[in-house]
């Protein structure tokens, strides 16, 4: 539906998408860190084997980088609004198809039911580009940046509805790890219909229409390896592509295998993990403000190559603990969260300005797909890793990933200008 740009306030319709998407980014992260927390537990626990947990995590990061290229041809074509509900929506059935799979104990619907499960990662990543889309150039990596921190309250307190979830699967006779997607089921289905009434006007179709755009050109059909060059070709979008892939590749390779590995623990309980797990999501979300203003004005070179250090010296203090060393965890996996969240914001923030507004939505669904398919790698490698080496080899290898942003960081040199010298496209 086309909007009225002559009676429409953008900087009034900037503040109010981002106090939507704030919201529903919230609430959703309930639902998806309360699967991810349980998720590979639940695999292994269906499959018998510690290998599984790695398979079931990256069946759920799988989806939410395959799913990323649809939602945002979606979003593309019927805007923001639409591509997010749709994937919310899709993210109720996986939930559901893993609760069925828990109580038939089917290993493979288990793994489509988290794969489907992935699109609500997908849709919490697409939110941050559509904070954007409305945000001045100077202020786009605090845009993104304001998204990301909503998701904190919702994320920090999903990992500790674990326990109760399991106090809920007993209560309506499922398996106990299956209870926390149940929860997750009434999470997103709130979360789509919020997102159908509220998010009004559409920001990226105000903001094509703001800009010139007519009909056809606000729907079109390049295709995603298209976009995904342009984004390479330019300096800016090399840089940003390579931190968002690294960034997620490492945070995920740690990550999930976290639980697993203090599971090997003796007396650790699911709510230490859950609290480890907690203190790591905040390192994620909840600086993200800060991340954003330093991207804003130290620039976005300068925050990469802080997120590289966070990275190396979280694997160094997390790849050195034992099973029970939940503190020295928890620092290290404080450490990892804060360094995926300088990758995400300024890498996202790059890739987003090498691009006119006409590529964008593709270039945003392929650089998620790109680093959904390294996270995922990196989740099915852990498991077996961590069979044959321990977690120190999980969190050594997971450092060696860092190395390819080092080079191009250090190769794209004063190709990367500072903010306030960027040209707005």
């Amino acid at each position: 539906m086309t909007v009225q740009t002559r009676t429409v306030d953008p900087a009034l319709v900037q503040r109010r998408t981002l106090g939507v998407l704030g919201g529903v980014v919230a609430l959703s992260g309930l639902g998806v860190t309360v699967g991810i927390t349980v998720g590979g537990l639940l695999a292994r626990d269906v499959a018998g084997s510690d290998a599984a947990a790695g398979l079931g995590q990256t069946a759920g990061v799988l989806g939410a980088a395959v799913l990323a290229v649809p939602l945002a041809r979606i979003s593309d074509r019927a805007g923001r609004r639409a591509g997010l509900a749709a994937g919310y929506a899709v993210a109720v059935l996986g939930a559901l198809l893993t609760v069925v799979a828990a109580v038939v104990g089917s290993l493979p619907l288990l793994l489509v039911g988290l794969f489907a499960f992935g699109a609500a990662t997908a849709c919490g990543l697409q939110a941050r580009y559509a904070a954007a889309d409305l945000a001045a150039p100077e202020h786009r990596g605090r845009a993104l940046s304001l998204v990301v921190w909503a998701a904190t309250v919702g994320s920090v307190l999903g990992p500790n509805l674990a326990e109760p979830g399991q106090a809920l699967g007993a209560a309506l006779g499922l398996a106990p790890l299956a209870g926390a997607f149940a929860i997750s089921v009434a999470v997103f289905a709130v979360v789509a219909l919020g997102l159908l009434v509220l998010l009004r006007p559409d920001p990226l179709l105000l903001a094509r229409q703001l800009r010139g755009a007519g009909a056809d050109a606000g729907r079109p059909r390049r295709a995603t390896s298209a976009a995904v060059g342009a984004v390479w070709a330019d300096p800016r979008g090399r840089l940003g592509l390579t931190a968002v892939v690294v960034s997620h590749a490492v945070m995920v390779g740690v990550m999930v295998m976290t639980p697993v590995h203090m599971g090997h623990g003796d007396g650790t309980t699911l709510r230490v993990i859950g609290l480890v797990i907690s203190v790591h999501v905040a390192g994620m979300y909840l600086f993200s403000p800060l991340v954003g203003q330093l991207a804003d004005r130290a620039g976005r070179r300068t925050t990469v190559a802080v997120a590289a250090a966070l990275l190396l010296a979280a694997a160094v203090l997390a790849g050195t603990a034992p099973p029970g060393a939940a503190v020295q965890l928890g620092a290290g996996l404080l450490l990892l969260g804060l360094g995926w969240s300088c990758g995400l914001i300024a890498g996202s923030t790059l890739v987003t300005e090498s691009v006119g507004q006409e590529r964008r939505p593709a270039a945003q669904g392929g650089a998620d797909l790109l680093m959904g398919l390294g996270a995922a790698v990196a989740g099915v490698v852990g498991g077996p890793l961590l069979a044959v080496g321990g977690y120190g080899l999980v969190a050594l290898v997971s450092a060696v990933l860092v190395v390819p942003l080092v080079v191009v960081w250090a190769r794209t040199g004063e190709a990367v200008p500072a903010p306030g010298a960027q040209r707005p496209r």
